[in-house]
């Protein structure tokens, strides 16, 4: 019953693909607009869902709560920050970035880069830092699909990783961005349901709250602190959280996109109200559910697979087949929107802006797609030899991508004195001190390796703009009018 519902999910997941793919065909606006942005007519509940099931991933599903089972209540606080994601990015992006996103015709967040700064470089170095983060990001998903789908099944790791990553790759590359917003819809709503029931199963199994709490306590009482074992989560650690997957949550492409895609205003309020909720039930839900399965299974092997374990004992086998669907659905939407951001690279911002600019809408179209597949593929064959713990790499890759995007983005949306130059210094300083920080001193005075680089990559830009000139008069008329 188990495989039944997982495979018949995957199945719908890849018919709706086949049914964008022709909805996409028959739209009467062009090819990239389509097939990147979904004609830009996002209605408000299907913003939300698209929004926050981009964002929740297997980091949420079957990693934070791999990590919540190890430090206990400490991990469920910690993951809270994420609360403000989807309210964040629509309010603070939102209806600036979809006005100028329509007025220079962007499709991708690199298209506004190069409009606002008129650099080949910053084009460059935004392109790479896509290809390159985002291709750890996307093996990360795959291989918690891959690994969900090895603990329910009992197939090989690399048979299960072969048929999750076939059918992800196939709906995408045949539908392209409205296949993406229409399973996250469906996926969104599987995942809503999916948590609340598991919730509930967990703690009636476990004896109610009260016994959970007291069995977690006898296991080692730091589980049930706000601070972990060996007080690994510490005040200046969760602090700096709040930018990781808060705040600095804006400089994420595939999310930011979202911001140039909804329909109108009314869409865009409904999407920050409805995301909020979405997102915090969620984030407590299987946070939550991971920390007090020690109670239940204390002697769990990988703790990546504490969902899937907790469902198989807590739910019946049709029950379970159709819960297991919902991390197999944040996992699915998340690599969805990251293939094509960066299918989107290569062929949008790289390909058409550099190498051919003069190329039909037939060829691009054709194009497009063979990059997405060659994308998965790609990433596919990096996945087939996974590491012991997801959200370390998960999380290397997220900070990765906001250390590119975020003050480029943020302050080329705002600041008018914004300049290539800043961009490039902010770009160049922000990822090659990520990575420094990351690889010798990664808690700098108790927070997390981002913090510092994010700091000196705002300096960088702000002083190389001012010790250059400004942008020139016809940007800022664009952007801004009189």
């Amino acid at each position: 019953m188990i495989l039944f519902f997982m495979f018949a999910f995957l199945a719908v997941m890849f018919f709706i693909g086949l049914w964008s793919a022709r909805l996409t065909q028959r739209a009467e606006g062009g090819f990239l607009e389509e097939y990147f942005l979904g004609g830009r007519g996002m209605g408000g509940f299907i913003l939300a869902m698209t929004l926050t099931t981009t964002y929740i991933s297997a980091g949420s599903f079957l990693a934070g709560p791999g990590v919540a089972y190890s430090m206990g209540l400490g991990w469920v606080l910690l993951a809270m920050t994420q609360l403000s994601v989807g309210y964040l990015v629509l309010a603070v992006l939102g209806k600036r970035f979809a006005i100028v996103g329509r007025k220079i015709n962007a499709v991708t967040v690199v298209d506004f880069l190069q409009q606002r700064y008129r650099s080949k470089a910053v084009v460059i170095l935004a392109s790479l830092g896509i290809i390159a983060f985002f291709t750890a990001a996307v093996s990360v998903q795959f291989i918690g699909g891959a690994r969900l789908f090895e603990s329910v099944t009992g197939y090989s790791y690399r048979l299960a990783l072969l048929i999750f990553a076939g059918v992800v790759v196939l709906y995408v590359t045949l539908g392209g961005f409205r296949a993406v917003v229409f399973t996250d819809t469906v996926q969104g709503v599987v995942m809503f349901c999916g948590t609340a029931m598991l919730l509930v199963a967990v703690f009636l199994h476990g004896g109610g709250v009260h016994n959970v709490m007291l069995k977690l306590k006898e296991i080692d009482p730091s589980l049930i602190t706000p601070f972990g074992p060996d007080r690994f989560i510490t005040i200046p650690w969760i602090m700096s959280f709040w930018v990781l997957v808060g705040f600095g949550v804006i400089g994420l492409p595939q999310v930011a996109v979202r911001g140039m895609a909804y329909k109108n205003t009314k869409a865009m309020h409904q999407a920050m109200v409805i995301g909020t909720i979405f997102t915090g039930f969620l984030m407590l839900g299987m946070h939550l559910i991971g920390a007090v399965g020690q109670a239940l299974l204390p002697d769990i092997e990988a703790a990546d697979t504490v969902i899937p374990e907790l469902t198989k004992l807590t739910m019946a086998p049709w029950l379970a087949g159709i819960f297991l669907s919902a991390p197999l659905a944040a996992i699915m939407s998340t690599i969805s929107s990251q293939l094509l951001v960066l299918s989107s690279a290569i062929t949008k911002d790289l390909y058409l802006n550099y190498i051919n600019p003069e190329a039909d809408e037939n060829f691009i179209r054709r194009l497009g797609m063979i990059v997405t597949g060659i994308s998965g593929i790609v990433v596919f064959v990096l996945a087939l030899d996974p590491p012991d713990f997801l959200v370390w790499l998960n999380l290397f890759a997220l900070a990765g991508m906001e250390t590119t995007f975020l003050w480029p983005t943020l302050l080329g949306l705002y600041w008018r004195r914004a300049n290539a130059p800043g961009a490039i210094a902010s770009i160049i300083v922000g990822v090659s001190t990520y990575i420094a920080f990351n690889s010798y001193w990664p808690r700098p005075f108790g927070t997390h390796t981002i913090i510092v680089p994010l700091v000196l990559a705002l300096l960088a830009f702000v002083v190389a703009s001012y010790l250059t000139p400004p942008p020139a008069p016809e940007t800022i008329r664009r952007f801004w009018g009189k």
